[in-house]
């Protein structure tokens, strides 16, 4: 066998190399991305550690002094600690939770297994208020849930979520339940099971990967939530975490920016700490929606 013969045996292909080299190619850019993306979260991080002066006042990444006095003030700056604004989210937040797993999965086993007049017309409608901006109906519930006298209260933040009012989740669960082979239904029917028995011994327990779904975006959406709040709460008291940060702000340019980054840092644990717990519910439910 001849050297040059030898030689092209042993060499990887060209379409190897290619492969390789835009694979590298995508790392890079994937890395770049990532640090992009992570830069405004470290800098925030950083900026709770350094003293007010240097926050906007030097061009150091790295804080030159480090000090915690900002997770002290703004855990203290009010009347009472900031604590009351993440037992305030997370009420708020739970009540919502339970109500769009409640609301959601019955509207959706209804769209999906029961057959009633109008049902397509009636879903078609749920789909169209996805593109329905929140804008348009926040007056009329305003004037709605100030006749009720619910303002300043937790109640308009929690009680639509007990109505179906999430058409997404509604949508995201129907197209599971689809998925779901009718031959379960008839076999639970055949053993004497009603509409809600099958509902809650047969298709809730098939469908606990969008319910995690389901949880998951309720969470970091009402956690993260600050028109909604900003427009029924007025007592302080009341308020909710993205209420609390902004109260750091003052429009005359006195604003504690040190304390609010620390409160910002705080108030990202939840939401980390959520999602880290429920990643792989939140992928399996994504990935296996309409398609079991």
């Amino acid at each position: 066998m001849t050297a040059s013969l030898r030689a092209s045996i042993e060499a990887p292909p060209v379409t190897g190399r290619r492969r390789s080299r835009r694979t590298w190619l995508v790392t890079v850019l994937l890395c770049l991305a990532s640090v992009a993306m992570l830069y405004p979260l470290l800098w925030m991080l950083a900026s709770s550690f350094k003293p007010a002066d240097q926050i906007f006042g030097t061009a150091s990444f790295w804080p030159q002094q480090w000090i915690i006095d900002h997770y002290a003030d703004g855990w203290n700056s009010f009347g009472f600690t900031f604590g009351r604004y993440f037992v305030n989210s997370f009420i708020v937040a739970a009540g919502a939770i339970v109500g769009n797993l409640l609301s959601c999965s019955l509207a959706a086993y209804a769209f999906a297994r029961i057959d009633f007049k109008f049902k397509k017309f009636w879903l078609a409608v749920m789909l169209m208020t996805i593109m329905l901006p929140y804008h348009v109906v926040v007056l009329p519930q305003y004037i709605m849930f100030q006749e009720f006298g619910w303002l300043n209260t937790f109640f308009p933040l929690v009680v639509p979520k007990f109505l179906a009012t999430d058409a997404f989740f509604v949508f995201l669960m129907v197209q599971f339940i689809r998925g779901l082979p009718r031959s379960l239904d008839e076999a639970a029917r055949i053993d004497g099971c009603n509409r809600l028995q099958i509902f809650l011994r047969i298709i809730l327990p098939l469908i606990r990967p969008a319910l995690a779904t389901t949880a998951i975006f309720t969470f970091i959406w009402t956690w993260n939530d600050f028109f909604t709040p900003l427009i029924y709460l007025t007592d302080p008291a009341m308020y909710t975490v993205p209420l609390g940060l902004n109260a750091f702000l003052d429009s005359t340019g006195e604003s504690a920016w040190g304390s609010l980054f620390a409160m910002a840092v705080l108030s990202l644990g939840p939401v980390l700490g959520f999602f880290i717990v429920a990643q792989k519910y939140l992928v399996r439910g994504i990935a296996t929606t309409g398609l079991k």
